[in-house]
């Protein structure tokens, strides 16, 4: 599960390539064959599925982000799921045993499916931004920060 990123002088033909993808998907039929050509020369049809998750890698590395690709069914370890929730391994197994995120164990190891840490981590931003936009509402309501003196 590395991540991968596209190195600084990739990013404008990533960029390049990202908006020829939206120039092609967009003008074309759904029906349309996207075909990839190998360096020998090989031709091989691409399946809409794979264009669509092509289309979403190259936006992000156009971003200059970097990702990571895990189907959706995997299991991860406790400090894979810790990494993924930027948190301590420790405290990833505190939340499994606290019943927040399912498990299952094989022999003494716990398991976690990526669907269900990603459900827990929608949730928890979701909670995260509720808490943050009250904590915004009480600072209005109570006549928010005083200005700093210089502070333009």
């Amino acid at each position: 599960m590395t991540p991968v990123a596209a190195p600084e002088d990739q990013r404008e033909s990533v960029a390049a390539l990202m908006q020829l993808l939206k120039h092609v998907t967009s003008d074309l039929p759904e029906e349309a064959a996207y075909k990839l050509v190998s360096p020998t020369r090989e031709v091989i049809e691409l399946p809409q599925s794979v264009l669509l998750l092509l289309e979403r890698i190259i936006e992000v590395l156009a971003r200059g982000d970097a990702l990571t690709i895990v189907p959706i069914a995997k299991e991860l370890t406790t400090q894979q799921a810790a990494s993924i929730l930027n948190v301590s391994r420790q405290y990833v197994v505190r939340l499994l045993d606290d019943g927040r995120i399912p498990y299952r164990r094989t022999g003494t190891h716990r398991r976690v499916r990526m669907d269900d840490l990603l459900a827990y981590k929608r949730q928890r931003d979701r909670d995260r931004m509720a808490s943050l936009d009250d904590l915004s509402r009480l600072s209005q309501e109570f006549g928010g920060y005083e200005e700093i003196p210089g502070d333009d």
